[in-house]
C-alpha cells in the first residue's frame, strides 16, 4: 500500500475531478490533501484581500464537506504561503513556508514514500524535497487560458511541473496535446451514476408554475454567454430557466427577468434533485480557448440524469455528439428547446462505463507501475 500527498483544490464544496479521483482510489494507505496553495496573485479587491489573508493564515474557504465525513486514513491540512509568488525571492520563501508546516506533518503521519499528486501547477517547487516516489501531475484545466489566474505565471510553473512529473494526466484531448506524449495519457472526467440516475425527489425551491424547465449548473463566470442566454429567455417566456453555482463574477450577470431563477450553490448531493425535474440541460458556453480545452465534470452529469442536453459546441462533446443537441446560436438553442419537450429521455447507460471507481481503477494501476 502507497501513501500519496494530493495539492489540489480546497477539499468541500462541490467536488472536484481531483476529489472524486482520489476519494475512489483503492488501496491507498494514507492520503494527505493539501488545501489549495493558489494560481494567481492577489488583486486590491476585498474578495481577494481575504483570501490573501486567509492563505497567509492558513484558511480554507468553507464548503459543504466536512472532515469528519472523511476516511480515517485522509487527511486535509491547509497551509500559510504566499499565492503564485511571481519572483525567485517570492519562490523561494513560498517554499520554504510551506515545507516547514508539511514536512512535520508527514512525520507525524508516518509518510513514507509518498506518491506526489499535484492538480495545480503551483506546487512545482516542492517537487523533489517531500521525499517522495514519484509525481502525477493531473491537469484538468488549460491553465493558460484559464480565466482567473496569473498565465504568465502558472505557465512558469507548469513547464517545471511538466519536467518533473513521471506521468501527466490531461482532462481532455488538447491538454494533453500540451505536454510530452511519451509520459502523458489522457484521462477523461467520471460521473456517479447512481448519483444522477436514481430517483431524486423535487427540490423546494425548484419553479411550480407548470411551464418547462431549462436548467444549468455550475459557476457563473465569465466562460458563460450571457447574451444567448437573454436571447433565448426572451424568446421563450413560457419557459423558466435556472441557474445553480456560486457567482464568480463581480456583478450580476444574468439576465432580469421574471422567467430566469437563480437558485444559488447547491451541495453536490442535491443537484439530482433539480437536474432530474427539468425538461432539458443547457451548456450554453462562449467559444474561447477555455472552452475548447475543457472537458465540463457536468456533461456526464447531465447525460445520466437523461434530460436532452442542449450545448453550444465544444470538442468533448464530439464523444456524444449522437445524444446532444449541439446548436451554434441562441436561435438554434431557442428552436432546440421548443423541440425538447417531446424528446425522449436519455439512457444512463450511455455513460455507464464512466463511472469514477472506473476511472480510479485506470489511475491506480498506473501507480501500480511507478
Amino acid at each position: 500500500m502507497r501513501d500519496m500527498i494530493v495539492f489540489g483544490e480546497d477539499f468541500g464544496g462541490l467536488p472536484s475531478s481531483t476529489q472524486h479521483l482520489v476519494k475512489h482510489l483503492p488501496q491507498m494507505r494514507k492520503i494527505i490533501w493539501v488545501n489549495s496553495i493558489g494560481l494567481r496573485q492577489p488583486k486590491l479587491n476585498s474578495h481577494d484581500c481575504r483570501r490573501a489573508v486567509s492563505k497567509l493564515l492558513g484558511q480554507a474557504k468553507q464548503g459543504f464537506s466536512t472532515p469528519s465525513q472523511l476516511p480515517d486514513n485522509f487527511h486535509v491540512v491547509n497551509l500559510r504561503t504566499i499565492p503564485a509568488p511571481s519572483t525567485a525571492i517570492g519562490r523561494k520563501m513560498a517554499k520554504a513556508m510551506m515545507l516547514k508546516q508539511l514536512l512535520p506533518i508527514l512525520k507525524m503521519h508516518n509518510i513514507e514514500r509518498p506518491i506526489l499528486w499535484s492538480s495545480l501547477p503551483t506546487a512545482a517547487d516542492l517537487c523533489g524535497h517531500l521525499n517522495e516516489s514519484a509525481v502525477i501531475y493531473y491537469c484538468g484545466d488549460d491553465f493558460s487560458s484559464l480565466a482567473g489566474v496569473d498565465h504568465h505565471v502558472v505557465t512558469e510553473h507548469e513547464e517545471k511541473m511538466a519536467k518533473r512529473a513521471n506521468i501527466i494526466l490531461g482532462a481532455s484531448e488538447k491538454i494533453c496535446a500540451k505536454f510530452p506524449r511519451c509520459k502523458t495519457m489522457f484521462l477523461p472526467h467520471g460521473v456517479d451514476i447512481d448519483l444522477f440516475s436514481q430517483p431524486a425527489p423535487k427540490a423546494a425551491d425548484f419553479p411550480n408554475n407548470g411551464k418547462p424547465v431549462a436548467g444549468f449548473y455550475g459557476s457563473l463566470s465569465s466562460w458563460l454567454d450571457y447574451e444567448l442566454i437573454n436571447y433565448v429567455a426572451l424568446n421563450l417566456p413560457h419557459w423558466d430557466f435556472v441557474f445553480i453555482g456560486p457567482n464568480e463574477m463581480t456583478h450580476y450577470p444574468l439576465p432580469k427577468l421574471d422567467n430566469i431563477h437563480y437558485l444559488g450553490p447547491k451541495p453536490h448531493h442535491q443537484l439530482p434533485c433539480y437536474s432530474q425535474h427539468w425538461q432539458a440541460s443547457l451548456l450554453p458556453f462562449k467559444s474561447n480557448e477555455q472552452i475548447q480545452a475543457c472537458n465540463p465534470l457536468k456533461l456526464r452529469e447531465y447525460l445520466a440524469t437523461g434530460a436532452p442536453v442542449i450545448a453550444t459546441p465544444f470538442p468533448a462533446l464530439d464523444a456524444y455528439s449522437k445524444h446532444i443537441n449541439i446548436v451554434d446560436t441562441a436561435h438554434e438553442m431557442a428552436e432546440a428547446l421548443r423541440l425538447a419537450v417531446y424528446e425522449s429521455k436519455i439512457s444512463a447507460d450511455i455513460v455507464a462505463s464512466e463511472s469514477w471507481s472506473a476511472r480510479s481503477q485506470f489511475v491506480r494501476q498506473l501507480i501500480n507501475l511507478l
